[in-house]
C-alpha cells in the first residue's frame, strides 16, 4: 500500500513537473509583455497630455484678437473712407467697386498721395486747401561788351550781374467734387516778392560793385479756375485717367510798363521800380494725368500745354519818360512730368518726381510796328521733386514738397507746404 502511494506521488510529481517548468519559463515573457503594455500606456498618456496642451493653445489663439495688419495698396486708392462712408473709385456699384470692398481698404496715406499725383481730390465732396510756397532764385551773368585782341586781351566793358529773388506765395484753393467724376476748383494766390540786384564793373572797374533791392508787399496774383473729369477708372491693365482744363485770369500786377531806374554810381545797373505778381494775359491749359498702382507703389505722369493769349497794353516800354502802347504775345509752353510714390505706413507716404517745362520765345509789337522776339525769353525749367503726405486726421492732410532746380532757368529750390481739408 505504501508502495502504491509512493508510486502515485511519483507519477503526480512526474506529471506536474513539465507544467511547472513551462510556467517558470513563461514568466519572463509575461513580465516583458506587461512592461511593454505599461510603456504603451505611458506613451498614450503623454500623447493625451500633449494633445490637451495643443488644444488649449489653439483655443487661446482663437480667443485672442489678431494684431491689425497694415493695409496694403489695392487696385485703386481712389476708393477711400471718409466720414464713415465708403467712397468707390467709379462712384457706382460696378463689379470693380465691389472688388474694392471685398479687398482691404487702402491706407489713408495712399488715398492722399493718389490725390496729389492725379490732381483729382476724390476723398471728399468739398475740400479747402491752404498752401504756402517759398521760392529762391540766385543767378549770375557775365556780360562782355567789346572784342578780343591778339586772342588773349579783351578790350571793352566787363559787367558782372547777379540777381537774387525770394518769393512767397500764399495759395487758397477750394474744390468741389461731383459724383467722383467731375471736379471744379478755384485758386487765389497772394504774392510777396523781394529781389536784390548786384552789378560790378561800374566805371569800367572790375572791383567796384553796387547793389539795390526791390520789394513788393503781399498782393493778389493771377486767379485761376479749373475743371477735371475722370474719364477712365483703373483696371488690371489700364490706369486711372483724369483730363483737366485750367483758365488763368490776369488779376495780378502785370510786368509791362514798369520803368527801370538807374542805380546812382553805377551806370551798368538798372532795377525796376516795382515787381509784378502776374503775367498780364489770359491763358488756357489743357492737360491729362495718369495714375497706375503696382502694390505697394503708385506710378503717375502728366502732360499739359499752356496757350497764352495776346493782349494789348497802354505801355510796354521800360524806359523812363517813355510811353509806348503795343501788344504782347507770351510764348506757349509744354509741361511734362512723371514719378513714383509709395506708402510708408498707414499715415505717411512719399513721392519722387521730375517735371520739365519748356516755352517758346515771347514777342512784342509796338503800335505801327512789326512783331519782335524778345531775346532769351524762351526757357527750359526742369525740377526734381521730393514730396510727402501725412494724414494728420481723417479730414486733414499735411503735404510738404521740396523742388530742386535742374536747369539754369529753374529756381534754385522751392519748398511748399499744403493743408488740404476734406468735408
Amino acid at each position: 500500500m505504501h508502495r502504491s502511494l509512493r508510486f502515485s506521488a511519483v507519477v503526480c510529481l512526474t506529471t506536474l513537473a513539465p507544467a511547472m517548468q513551462l510556467q517558470a519559463a513563461a514568466d519572463p515573457q509575461v513580465e516583458a509583455l506587461k512592461q511593454e503594455l505599461m510603456e504603451l500606456k505611458r506613451r498614450y498618456e503623454a500623447q493625451q497630455n500633449a494633445l490637451m496642451v495643443l488644444e488649449q493653445r489653439v483655443r487661446q489663439v482663437e480667443e485672442t484678437p489678431a494684431a491689425p495688419q497694415p493695409k496694403r495698396l489695392v487696385k485703386s486708392p481712389a476708393a477711400s473712407t471718409r466720414g464713415g462712408q465708403a467712397v468707390a473709385a467709379n462712384g457706382s456699384g460696378s463689379s470693380y467697386g465691389q472688388s474694392l470692398k471685398d479687398d482691404s481698404e487702402p491706407a489713408q496715406s495712399v488715398s492722399n498721395l493718389y490725390d496729389e499725383a492725379s490732381g483729382f481730390f476724390g476723398g471728399g465732396k468739398f475740400s479747402i486747401e491752404t498752401g504756402i510756397t517759398y521760392t529762391h532764385y540766385d543767378t549770375r551773368a557775365l556780360v562782355l561788351n567789346g572784342f578780343l585782341a591778339l586772342d588773349s586781351i579783351f578790350l571793352g566793358d566787363i559787367n558782372i550781374d547777379r540777381i537774387k529773388a525770394d518769393n512767397w506765395t500764399l495759395d487758397l484753393t477750394a474744390r468741389y467734387n461731383v459724383a467722383q467724376r467731375w471736379q471744379f476748383d478755384i485758386n487765389v494766390p497772394v504774392v510777396y516778392r523781394d529781389s536784390s540786384y548786384s552789378s560790378g564793373g561800374a566805371g569800367g572797374s572790375g572791383q567796384s560793385e553796387s547793389t539795390a533791392s526791390v520789394k513788393r508787399d503781399p498782393t493778389l496774383g493771377d486767379v485761376n479756375v479749373g475743371v477735371a473729369y475722370k474719364f477712365l477708372d483703373e483696371t488690371e491693365s489700364l490706369p486711372d485717367a483724369v483730363a483737366t482744363l485750367r483758365i488763368k485770369a490776369p488779376t495780378g500786377k502785370d510786368p509791362y510798363g514798369i520803368k527801370l531806374r538807374e542805380v546812382p554810381g553805377n551806370d551798368n545797373l538798372a532795377v525796376p521800380e516795382s515787381l509784378p505778381t502776374g503775367n498780364g494775359v489770359w491763358s488756357i491749359t489743357p492737360g491729362i494725368s495718369l495714375v497706375k498702382t503696382y502694390d505697394p507703389a503708385v506710378l503717375f505722369g502728366s502732360l499739359s500745354y499752356t496757350y497764352n493769349m495776346q493782349d494789348s497794353f497802354s505801355d510796354i516800354s521800360p524806359e523812363q519818360g517813355s510811353k509806348v502802347p503795343g501788344k504782347v504775345k507770351l510764348g506757349d509752353s509744354w509741361q511734362i512730368g512723371g514719378g513714383i510714390a509709395f506708402a510708408l505706413n498707414e499715415k505717411m507716404s512719399m513721392s519722387f518726381s521730375v517735371t520739365d517745362q519748356f516755352a517758346s520765345k515771347s514777342k512784342i509789337k509796338r503800335d505801327g510796328g512789326d512783331w519782335q522776339s524778345i531775346t532769351n525769353s524762351d526757357y527750359n525749367a526742369a525740377n526734381f521733386n521730393i514730396g510727402m503726405t501725412f494724414a494728420a486726421s481723417e479730414n486733414l492732410t499735411i503735404v510738404p514738397n521740396l523742388s530742386i532746380g535742374l536747369t539754369d532757368d529753374s529756381p534754385d529750390f522751392s519748398f511748399s507746404l499744403k493743408f488740404p481739408y476734406y468735408f
